[in-house]
């Protein structure tokens, strides 16, 4: 085999491994909010910008949509969205989502706890870095921090 052809056959393997991992990525996701909430809607956008259709329902019971997702007491956010098999809390920037979706792992979810500054819906520049978390039954681990 020369240069050329393994090069070509790289390449080909890289751009199939790229698209391979976009093709992860769910195209429909269900976001659960409060109705006044705008900024619920501005991560809905960011979402759609994605190529993600984006339903939101904005008049469930957003303590019990929390609960029987296994979501760890006190790390809640504004709005739970479902998404192929996960849960993700909160203004998760999407860099996570990304990486959740490009590797699987056998958790029930991601979050960022409260509303921070900076992420996607919400106004500002980042003041302080993200602790996204993954949670299973209850529990919290580091999935990343941004």
């Amino acid at each position: 085999m020369n240069r050329h052809t393994t090069s070509l056959l790289l390449a080909g393997a890289l751009m199939f491994g790229a698209a391979t991992a976009q093709a992860a990525m769910p195209n429909e996701a269900t976001l659960y909010k409060n109705p006044q909430c705008g900024c619920c809607d501005g991560y809905a956008r960011h979402l759609e910008e994605m190529g993600i259709a984006v339903t939101a329902i904005d008049d469930a019971d957003l303590g019990q949509i929390k609960e029987a997702s296994g979501l760890p007491y006190g790390l809640g956010s504004c709005h739970t969205i479902e998404m192929g098999e996960y849960v993700i809390e909160g203004h998760v920037p999407l860099a996570a989502v990304e990486k959740l979706f490009e590797e699987l792992p056998a958790i029930d979810g991601i979050g960022l706890a409260g509303m921070p500054i900076g992420t996607p819906g919400m106004p500002g520049p980042q003041q302080a870095p993200y602790e996204v978390y993954q949670f299973t039954d209850r529990q919290e681990a580091t999935f990343m921090t941004l």
